[in-house]
């Protein structure tokens, strides 16, 4: 427990200390109009309290990812705490900082068109497929992952009542993608993340009561420190994959923007986009204590769980510790979660082409024209899920690998960004995490069974060669620039 508590100050200080700093680099602007008032259009572009703004980028960048993302994490072992802490606050929070701010000095625009100013017309396409397929993957994975729940906690769980879910999940999504952004999810989505944010904290009450003996972090560089990791796997790359929404995750790069077209003020950038990445860093850590103890201190024997697959250890755990007001929440946590997620992800997507296309979308048909190829993929991808018995599973795969080399395409555009507008080293606060994330991405790449498969020992050398590698191309360019 001790290592949770320092971890949760860590946290808690890095958005003081840390995120004061990156604010203080980028240099927010109080007297600059807002794309939220200067494009001001009833639909996206809409000025909204900032508390709300808070929530809803709160809840757009969470989904299940901070709950099943931490407790498949927690089989690694402490180390997940390690990860979760420093990866949160200097690169996810960074991450989403950079993006957020640079969409905001930008109009509002997407990732695409940002990447395109500052690396090029061609990265801003390679960009552009690169988002809509991270987006698709992302809505079609949160249509089926909470329809799957809802079919076992409500129906028979089969295939009938699964599919009757999805078709009620997507109709939702087309409805919240086409209407205005403060009709339905600027009234829902604060409720939602407060029950989230509800489930944890009391959770983490619970472990205060409880105070379990789970493994602390020095435990990891004593004998037998090599068992605290349940997976088999090496803890660099893949565990640095499996956490991403609790420390790092690129999908928050086509979230922030949704965002930066809602605030007043560019002051605002640091409690809304930082201040929501170290939350849900919060959250992540919450769970990853509760699944330590749920797998290393005889917490599945004492909520009676049938197995350790996270929205088992989700379910247990809340209706066991929190009673029936628990399991009402893991309900919302678990399914509602998601679904918050895959909406704003199709609104992205149609946002990020109408911004290509050039396409105005106050009109309600120009949004109808650009969504509904859209909604039409990803029935094809949710024929695929349900078609092929591992459908699911290898979607998933290939969204966790698209998820963080996304990352690493928005940490080198704020890397870029500072090496061209600011003076001295200030890129390094992107650069030093850039340059991990791209050793990780390719570590992962040529280890897992998606990839090139080569020996999972060789997965250190091949993380410090492409680590080094980008390091020295940045730097190519940044001499060629002069």
């Amino acid at each position: 427990m001790y290592s949770f508590i320092i971890s949760l100050c860590a946290l808690i200080a890095g958005y003081f200390l840390y995120g004061k700093f990156v604010d203080k680099i980028f240099g927010p602007d109080p007297s600059r109009v807002t794309p939220a008032v200067a494009k001001e259009d009833g639909v996206d572009f809409v000025a909204m309290p900032s508390w709300k703004v808070f929530m809803i980028q709160f809840l757009n960048i969470a989904g299940t990812g901070p709950i099943f993302g931490a407790i498949m994490g927690a089989k690694f072992g402490p180390a997940s705490y390690l990860w979760i802490v420093l990866g949160c606050i200097f690169a996810g929070a960074v991450h989403d900082y950079l993006t957020g701010m640079l969409s905001m000095r930008h109009e509002g625009a997407g990732l695409p068109d940002i990447v395109g100013l500052y690396l090029g017309k061609g990265t801003k396409k390679v960009m552009l497929v690169f988002s809509m397929v991270l987006l698709l993957l992302v809505g079609t994975v949160f249509v089926y992952s909470p329809a799957l729940i809802l079919g076992d906690l409500l129906g028979s769980g089969g295939r009938s009542s699964i599919m009757i879910w999805v078709g009620i999940i997507f109709v939702y999504y087309v409805v919240a993608t086409l209407l205005p952004i403060d009709k339905i999810i600027g009234k829902i989505y604060p409720v939602f993340s407060f029950a989230l944010l509800f489930m944890a904290v009391a959770l983490m009450v619970c472990l205060f009561i409880k105070w379990p003996s789970i493994p602390e972090v020095w435990d990891m560089f004593g004998k037998g420190g090599a068992e605290l990791n349940m997976t088999g796997l090496p803890i660099i790359p893949c565990l640095c994959v499996t956490i991403a929404c609790g420390a790092i995750s690129g999908f928050h790069s086509t979230q922030s923007p949704l965002m930066a077209r809602c605030l007043k003020n560019e002051k605002l950038g640091r409690p809304i986009f930082y201040g929501a990445m170290i939350t849900e860093g919060i959250v992540a850590l919450i769970w990853a204590a509760v699944s330590s103890y749920f797998f290393f201190d005889g917490g599945m024997q004492e909520v009676g769980a049938s197995s350790g697959q996270a929205p088992v250890v989700v379910t247990s755990i809340a209706n066991a510790w929190l009673g029936v007001v628990g399991g009402i929440l893991a309900v919302l946590g678990v399914v509602v979660a998601p679904i918050t997620s895959g909406d704003t992800a199709f609104r992205s997507a149609r946002l990020i082409v109408a911004d290509f296309v050039g396409l105005d979308q106050k009109p309600r048909r120009n949004r109808l024209i650009i969504a509904l190829p859209i909604f039409v993929v990803t029935i094809l991808l949710l024929w695929f899920n349900v078609a092929n018995e591992d459908g699911f599973n290898i979607i998933w795969r290939y969204f966790g690998l698209a998820n963080q080399s996304l990352g690493c395409f928005a940490l080198w555009l704020g890397t870029v960004f500072l090496a061209k507008e600011r003076k001295g080293l200030a890129y390094m606060i992107a650069l030093i995490p850039a340059a991990f994330m791209t050793g990780i991405c390719v570590s992962y790449v040529c280890i897992d069974k998606i990839g090139f498969r080569l020996p999972v020992t060789w997965n250190i050398e091949i993380q410090i060669a492409a680590s080094v590698l980008s390091v020295l191309l940045f730097f190519l360019w940044k001499r060629k620039q002069k």
